[in-house]
């Protein structure tokens, strides 16, 4: 953790005895230099690597596939990724296939795959205060073919090391800043009302949710040092905190959106965000009144009803500030569509997370809510 923190990963390469590294990124990164912030540290160590820069902002199953054919060419022991969630997720499905062959198709990873060996080693250094991918068991690979975002979970992905160096966040654009923030608020927020929640992942989550809350609109709009700072820890500890008990429809529906729209992940979870909550409001509202508590709001004299809305209205309001679109007819979703979104929703596997049960049509409404 900390500024310059990137500089640890020769000691960890040194250390490892890693030989020959692919590094996996995408060409944004590489052409305003943040990759090279990293693999100058390489190149003046003398550590032999190759870089794939093909990983689009929704990873595709040809993504993993050339970057795996990369890897194998190269006989690379070690894997780096420089990069957000795209990123780092792409690393660990080629680390995954890597030492578990038998999945090279890719789409056989699809939920819980029943891979044998611990993936290659991978090192990751997220660029986005957002995904937590660094630190979870997740990653989420777009099957173009069946228009479908695969969520894969496997305890075999997880880096060996994660380096969260704020310097490599610092140049994010305030699009990315904002909704990435928004995607690790969601995770805290859906984390933390999921049907699996309890003591320990609390705790992570409601420290999220309070390091975010206070910190992302100046990280993303003021490009505040210090609250990109705390940018970096809220969305690790995040991580630590969903990847222990799942997530809910919010990502159900982002997920969707990102299939058949390529809609980025962090704009969709921001967009839905609202909606989802006042629905699961009904079920759990006490746990809206430790929310809003641990944004700073006053729940003190609130009905049940009043404290899901004031925690709504907090989340929505902190969303226009950060200038994110805020239907889906803003951002170009057809209308027609939306039983489409709906169906493939229910089937995600974060569905079965969510506090309270859902059926097609509540899906549907929620969409069409968060139409216009």
């Amino acid at each position: 953790f900390g500024r310059g923190a990137r500089e640890k990963i020769i000691d960890e390469i040194k250390a490892r005895n890693f030989k020959k590294i692919l590094v996996v990124t995408d060409k944004s990164l590489i052409k305003t230099g943040t990759v090279a912030l990293v693999t100058k540290l390489l190149d003046q160590n003398k550590i032999d690597y190759v870089t794939y820069d093909g990983v689009k902002p929704n990873p595709s199953v040809q993504n993993v596939k050339d970057g795996l054919n990369m890897a194998i060419t190269n006989k690379v022991d070690c894997i780096i990724a420089v990069g957000g969630g795209s990123s780092i997720d792409t690393a660990k499905a080629i680390a995954v296939i890597y030492t578990n062959p038998e999945f090279s198709d890719v789409v056989s990873l699809d939920g819980t795959a029943a891979t044998k060996n611990k993936a290659l080693p991978l090192i990751a250094l997220p660029t986005t205060a957002g995904t937590a991918a660094e630190v979870t068991i997740n990653y989420v690979i777009t099957d173009e073919v069946r228009t479908k975002k695969m969520v894969c979970v496997d305890v075999h992905d997880i880096p060996v090391v994660a380096i969260i160096d704020p310097d490599l966040m610092q140049g994010m654009p305030q699009s990315i800043a904002a909704s990435t923030g928004m995607d690790a608020l969601t995770h805290a927020m859906e984390g933390y009302i999921t049907k699996a929640g309890w003591l320990i992942p609390d705790m992570f989550h409601i420290n999220a949710m309070a390091l975010i809350y206070k910190n992302l609109e100046k990280a993303a709009n003021e490009k505040d040092k210090r609250a990109v700072e705390k940018m970096g820890y809220a969305q690790y500890i995040a991580g630590m905190g969903f990847s222990n008990v799942g997530l809910g429809i919010v990502h159900s529906m982002a997920h969707s959106l990102g299939a058949y729209f390529d809609t980025p992940h962090g704009v969709a979870n921001a967009l839905l965000l609202p909606h989802v909550l006042k629905f699961n409001g009904q079920v759990c509202p006490e746990l809206f009144r430790n929310m809003g508590n641990a944004f700073g709001l006053d729940m003190k004299n609130t009905t049940d009803e009043e404290a899901v809305q004031k925690v709504v209205d907090a989340v929505k309001e902190l969303s226009i500030k950060l200038h994110i679109p805020q239907t889906l007819k803003e951002i170009g979703i057809p209308k027609e569509m939306l039983p489409t979104l709906a169906e493939q929703a229910l089937k995600d596997a974060c569905t079965p997370g969510n506090p309270r049960e859902v059926t097609k049509e509540d899906i549907l409404a929620l969409y069409k809510e968060a139409y216009e």
